[in-house]
């Protein structure tokens, strides 16, 4: 042996432990005293075979499943803890605010209204007045078959109107929104500047999370109302450019077939989607970490939940209103 460093003397030990525990005995020759005395060290410092994490099994088994499930059921259920918890320092702040006008602060709600409600008015026009035109046109090639291309009208307002408009809507906005709400409150969490807010007496919630949701509250319902007119425009040129249907018999139809409560209760949901769409985004941004890895890791999974959210929402103010035949 010419040369020997920790890395070697380590290798040469755990071969030496394999052999004993094969009944084996390993020796090493031709090591200097310096050698040997690297060898003696590296072995006490060495942890017993009992202490040492056994190597990781390229199968699992069914232990391991059940572990692996719940751990991720006890995440899962801590996710919905702490998300109540939020919500409920939410509130709580809420109305000690309104308890307190003062305390408000109006100046961040209108500059939150401007980004994420005004900015977001081409993008919300332009979808809903595209979403018009493919539900013409596929209702018109379908309906064309029976004779029945008038009642395009009736598929595309109440389509519109009391679904695909305001959910569209907020799936837009849960992507616009909540992405920047968690961007912006986790670069302040990195920078430390919530902390400083503490420190200076500052509620955290008061200043970042309020003006966010109120302004989402306030300003989804406008957004689904300019998408829900944006669609009608547009299904009602494709109804006239296809079927030969005149924006004078195509608004006679709409307001005769086509009763005021769809409009309604599509936007009813409104408020609902702007409360998700903001906790979700103000929320994962208080959970991000020191590290830019953090903050885009909540920014992506404020998205999907916001979204996914948004969806079931949806799907339960659905079925609430086919029971009760509204």
């Amino acid at each position: 042996m010419t040369a020997l460093d920790t890395a070697g003397a380590w290798l040469v030990a755990r071969h030496r432990e394999n052999a004993r525990d094969n009944g084996q005995t390993a020796t090493v020759t031709g090591a200097s005293a310096a050698q040997t005395l690297l060898l003696e060290t590296v072995e006490a410092a060495m942890p017993p075979a009992q202490g040492r994490p056994s190597p990781r099994r390229l199968h699992h088994s069914a232990t391991d499943l059940l572990a692996e499930l719940g751990t991720a059921v006890s995440s899962l259920a801590g996710g919905f803890a702490n998300a109540f918890g939020f919500l409920g320092l939410v509130v709580m702040r809420l109305a000690w605010t309104v308890l307190r006008p003062s305390r408000f602060r109006v100046t961040a709600l209108v500059h939150h209204m401007h980004q994420a409600g005004l900015n977001a008015v081409p993008i919300v026009a332009l979808m809903g007045f595209l979403i018009g035109i493919v539900l013409a046109f596929q209702g018109a090639s379908q309906l064309r078959q029976f004779g029945a291309e008038v009642f395009v009208v009736d598929l595309i307002a109440i389509s519109i109107l009391r679904e695909l408009g305001i959910l569209l809507t907020a799936i837009i906005v849960a992507g616009r929104s909540a992405s920047a709400f968690t961007a912006s409150i986790g670069a302040m969490k990195m920078r430390e500047e919530i902390d400083a807010m503490r420190v200076l007496g500052l509620d955290p919630i008061e200043l970042l999370v309020l003006p966010r949701v109120l302004a989402l509250v306030i300003l989804l319902p406008v957004l689904g109302f300019i998408a829900n007119m944006a669609g009608l425009i547009g299904g009602g040129l494709m109804a006239w450019t296809q079927l030969g249907i005149s924006p004078g018999m195509f608004r006679t139809q709409l307001l005769s077939n086509t009763d005021v409560s769809h409009l309604l209760i599509g936007l009813s949901r409104a408020p609902v989607f702007a409360v998700i769409i903001g906790l979700v985004g103000c929320h994962q941004g208080m959970q991000v970490e020191g590290n830019s890895e953090s903050l885009g890791y909540q920014t992506s999974r404020s998205v999907v939940v916001a979204i996914f959210l948004v969806i079931v929402v949806d799907a339960l103010f659905s079925i609430f209103f086919a029971t009760w035949g509204i």
